[in-house]
């Protein structure tokens, strides 16, 4: 996904777009940062947090953990909500397709084995000292996400 912006095209007449809320759960276990390889756009093929769209008349925390349960069998228990991230969904002639705000929900692994389910092609463990952004396709802030993410849960040397 691309956060750089410009201008959206029009909606159709009476329909005005929004952008669709979604979160990403930040989850920590140990010394290591799961992450899933996206299995669909946007963003398919590509690594960052697992997550998914907000559903009507549920929780960010409650959406946060239920996405990371349905893309990788991994629980976990909220921490904190601690930041937002605009993402751009944009097709190949660069017209946005889609707008998702992101908010980060920072987790502690509290069991299971990562396993790629739901829209995920891959879940695993990353140690943070070997986590290597140059080789490995990222979505964008995915780095920056989890710069955060350690401030608020330090990890245990």
């Amino acid at each position: 996904m691309n956060s750089s912006a410009s201008a959206a095209p029009a909606a159709p007449a009476g329909k005005v777009r929004r952008p669709v809320p979604a979160t990403i759960a930040v989850v920590l276990k140990d010394h290591a940062v799961l992450l899933v390889r996206r299995a669909n756009p946007p963003d398919a093929g590509y690594w960052g947090f697992p997550g998914g769209k907000i559903d009507f008349g549920e929780g960010i925390e409650e959406a946060a953990l239920r996405e990371l349960f349905e893309e990788t069998g991994v629980r976990a228990e909220v921490q904190s909500v601690f930041t937002a991230v605009d993402a751009l969904d944009r097709a190949d002639d660069g017209s946005l397709r889609q707008h998702y705000v992101l908010i980060a929900v920072a987790c502690r692994w509290t069991s299971g084995t990562p396993h790629a389910g739901d829209d995920a092609l891959e879940a695993a463990w990353f140690d943070l000292d070997a986590l290597d952004p140059s080789a490995m396709v990222m979505s964008f802030g995915v780095m920056d996400v989890l710069r955060r993410a350690l401030v608020l849960l330090p990890q245990q040397p």
